[in-house]
């Protein structure tokens, strides 16, 4: 028997290849988005299937649907977006837990919230088991995606130990792969678009600072078995791919060399509390749910970069 799965955000990068491979695996999916940074385009080939169901809504507004199982993936996830409009940022993982939190409760489904990095800050520990508390300014430009996701973590654990409800938390490192918004301002999506335009590829500070990418059908993979997880498997647990940490200036230079452009890499100053390291500890992920990334970096940037080609 289908289960009715409810994707928040099921438009957006994460959240359409989600609702893509659910299909596949045989579910009834009901996407949820207010289109804020999702797009129709990315779920517009899966309209014709009669077991896909969009709804536009915001998650800061209670939402009344019977369903089996929630993925809340809702929320501007690039610096650009989350900075626009910061207070509804706050709102969306705040408010919009509470009230996935509250769907979940009625229903009594499992629920699995996508965290963040981020909510390791700019970190002091490398690389970042989920013990770490994190390093993280509660009032800066960035906190209302930080502390946002810092709090609907909280929120989440509060509702597992005082109603008992089954919970999910992964932490989600740098993710890319076709889909990206081109303007979200995200480094991947920012260097392709750069190189393809042969336009001066811009990095922030001196290129030093690091990252660890993962590629979206890995990450996809890695959500699904946190949901299939056994109980008592709450998280969080970090998804990412601690093979590939790069310096932002390597991952210029590979772009360069992959898509053949003329670029020139220049340099712009460095955005406040913006972290020097980043790289999952993904012991956990390998333990609990026999998890690891197998999409080399390379590969799947030469996917990425042949998505990019088509939309441009």
């Amino acid at each position: 028997m289908k289960r009715k799965i409810l994707v928040t955000g099921g438009a957006g990068f994460i959240g359409s290849h989600l609702c893509e491979r659910l299909l596949k695996e045989g579910e009834d999916v009901l996407c949820v988005d207010n289109f804020y940074t999702g797009t129709k385009e990315n779920i517009s080939h899966l309209l014709d299937n009669n077991f896909f169901e969009v709804m536009r809504h915001d998650i800061c507004f209670p939402l009344y649907v019977e369903v089996d199982q929630i993925y809340n993936l809702a929320c501007p996830a690039s610096p650009v977006h989350y900075q626009f409009d910061p207070v509804q940022t706050t709102k969306v993982n705040v408010s919009g837990a509470i009230n996935m939190l509250g769907l979940a409760k009625r229903v009594r489904c499992r629920i699995l919230q996508a965290s963040t990095s981020e909510v390791y800050g700019d970190p002091k520990v490398h690389p970042q088991t989920e013990e770490y508390w994190g390093h993280v300014n509660p009032i800066g430009p960035r906190s209302c995606y930080d502390e946002g996701k810092r709090c609907a973590e909280t929120l989440f654990f509060d509702y597992h130990r005082q109603h008992a409800l089954d919970i999910k938390v992964v932490r989600i490192f740098n993710t890319y792969g076709p889909k990206m918004h081109p303007s979200d301002g995200r480094v991947v999506s920012n260097f392709i678009v750069q190189a393809l335009n042969n336009e001066d590829i811009t990095i922030y500070g001196d290129g030093n600072q690091t990252r660890s990418f993962c590629y979206i059908d890995d990450l996809v993979e890695g959500l699904m078995l946190m949901m299939k997880s056994r109980e008592g498997v709450t998280g969080p647990i970090n998804l990412g791919n601690p093979d590939d940490e790069r310096t932002i200036l390597d991952l210029a230079e590979l772009i360069i060399k992959l898509t053949g452009s003329k670029s020139s890499i220049i340099n712009k100053e460095l955005p406040e509390n913006d972290p020097v390291r980043r790289k999952p500890d993904i012991t956990k992920a390998k333990n609990e749910l026999n998890w690891k990334p197998k999409v080399d970096l390379e590969d799947g940037l030469k996917e990425a970069i042949k998505y990019f080609k088509t939309i441009l």
